[in-house]
């Protein structure tokens, strides 16, 4: 049995995420600012505060995406940085 090397698969994986990193990043911002944008709207410019939720939930993904990519952005840079 031959076995693969393990260097080929960690740049084909680093290669992968650099690909998809900017839907990984873009996509929640786009709906978190979509989610205010409503809020805005149809909450703040017609006057109903049934909206208020998607402001929360803008927000949170916002936030969210924010903390959970930096350090992802971090390690993708360290890795691409030691091959």
């Amino acid at each position: 049995m031959k076995y693969m090397k393990k260097q080929f698969y960690f740049t084909k994986a680093i290669r992968t995420e650099i690909l998809f990193t900017p839907l990984l990043i873009g996509l929640p911002l786009i709906v978190g600012f979509s989610f205010i944008y409503e809020w805005y709207t149809r909450g703040i410019l017609q006057g109903s505060s049934a909206f208020n939720g998607e402001l929360i939930l803008g927000i949170i993904i916002i936030i969210g995406n924010i903390a959970f990519d930096m350090p992802f952005i971090k390690s993708l840079r360290v890795l691409t940085k030691k091959k």
